[in-house]
């Protein structure tokens, strides 16, 4: 019973493998999107003998959110997953600290690939293995619209695993003192999340 209850759980934005479920969900969603418009064209011209008919126009504009769904799709793909190896790492270090594994955030200006966040409090620290990735400017980002949404965080992306296995090290051992005296009043829309769930919840949104 428990082993299927773990096997059909939905593997989430900020869960371990979210990239790899993603790119069969888009996939999938991507080819039935296209199946029913073509259905209706190749149905309507073996029927009428003729493609110039209004079911035609009907299967163009229905490819409309099949095409969009293909960019999607390929922004998915473009993306790696995170090496089981460095997640079982860092999640020996996780302790009782709320975290997001496997993220890409995405600005006007710039992206980048993100390993994993940790929230505690106001401190959230998060590790990027990518060389690429402009860390000062998405912390910097991130931080502006997590405290436009009144959480007044401490952003960090780290470049390096061993200061960031320190770091929540750390944050577990004083997390206590990290959360004492913050207030919260729980989101109505989000009842059973809290505070740190919520900040986790508003980064996520940020990303792809």
């Amino acid at each position: 019973m428990g082993r299927n209850t773990a096997k059909n759980k939905r593997i989430k934005k900020g869960d371990f493998g979210y990239f790899k479920a993603e790119k069969k969900r888009r996939i999938l969603i991507t080819a039935a999107l296209f199946v029913v418009p073509l259905f209706i064209f190749f149905s309507a011209w073996i029927y009428h003998g003729t493609r110039l008919t209004i079911w035609t126009v009907v299967a163009t504009v229905g490819c409309l959110p099949a095409c969009k769904s293909v960019v999607s799709l390929i922004m998915i793909l473009m993306r790696r997953p995170l090496d089981e190896q460095l997640y079982r790492q860092i999640k020996s270090h996780q302790g009782e600290l709320v975290m997001a594994y496997e993220l890409y955030m995405t600005f006007y200006e710039k992206s980048g690939y993100i390993d994993a966040v940790a929230i505690c409090g106001n401190d959230v620290a998060a590790y990027t293995s990518d060389p690429k990735t402009d860390a000062s400017f998405l912390a910097a980002e991130a931080q502006k619209i997590v405290r436009k949404n009144g959480y007044k965080v401490n952003i960090r992306i780290l470049k390096d695993l061993k200061p960031f296995l320190d770091r929540l090290d750390s944050m577990n051992k004083h997390k206590s003192s990290l959360e004492e005296g913050i207030k919260f009043t729980p989101d109505e829309r989000y009842p059973d999340l809290s505070r740190n769930e919520l900040i986790k919840h508003t980064i996520l949104a940020l990303c792809l």
